[in-house]
């Protein structure tokens, strides 16, 4: 936190690679972050360079109160929430969550079987709704807690912990065969 508060002093006095080191720091969380919530990279870009001019454009003002992290996680969430909104007429889903797999111990079989249990794992958080996909990767892939997800829904941290569990037992059951919608 204090390198960040650091490197927001000296980009508010001209720095431009203050900058460039707090965007190459958080661009690859987002950037993960808004995939999952929007399944379409493109668009993930989209947002997440939205977050970052809007970031530039407000930093005058912008006074770091919590981390840096959390608060751009959350503009990148907020602003994949407006996205759907917009473009509630298509079917938005979840990709495939970025797993590293290390080609050289896995032979043929081993990657097919893992891209098919992405693929599964994928399409089951589709089918969330997307208060609950929402906490899960804010949670889950973002590693932001429940408090903090809770603050930025203004809603109780009960309501994030259900919505969480729901969701997690909706995946589990889809998981395993099991159709509860």
């Amino acid at each position: 936190m204090l390198e960040d508060k650091l490197l927001i002093w000296k980009f508010k006095h001209g720095s431009k690679e203050a900058f460039r080191s707090l965007y190459d720091k958080y661009i690859d969380d987002l950037m993960s972050l808004a995939t999952n919530l929007l399944n379409d990279s493109s668009a993930a870009e989209d947002v997440v360079q939205d977050v970052f001019v809007s970031f530039v454009q407000s930093i005058e003002n912008f006074h770091l109160r919590e981390n840096l992290k959390g608060f751009l996680a959350t503009c990148t969430a907020n602003r994949s929430r407006d996205y759907i909104r917009k473009n509630m007429r298509h079917r938005i889903a979840m990709v495939k969550q970025s797993g590293q797999v290390n080609t050289a111990q896995r032979n043929p079989v081993q990657l097919l079987i893992h891209d098919e249990e992405l693929e599964r794992a994928s399409t089951a958080l589709t089918e969330l709704p997307f208060e609950q996909r929402e906490v899960v990767v804010l949670y889950l892939q973002g590693n932001i807690g429940f408090r903090q997800i809770a603050k930025m829904r203004n809603v109780s941290i009960r309501t994030i912990q259900s919505r969480y569990r729901y969701g997690l037992d909706k995946l589990r059951s889809m998981l395993n065969g099991e159709v509860r919608k």
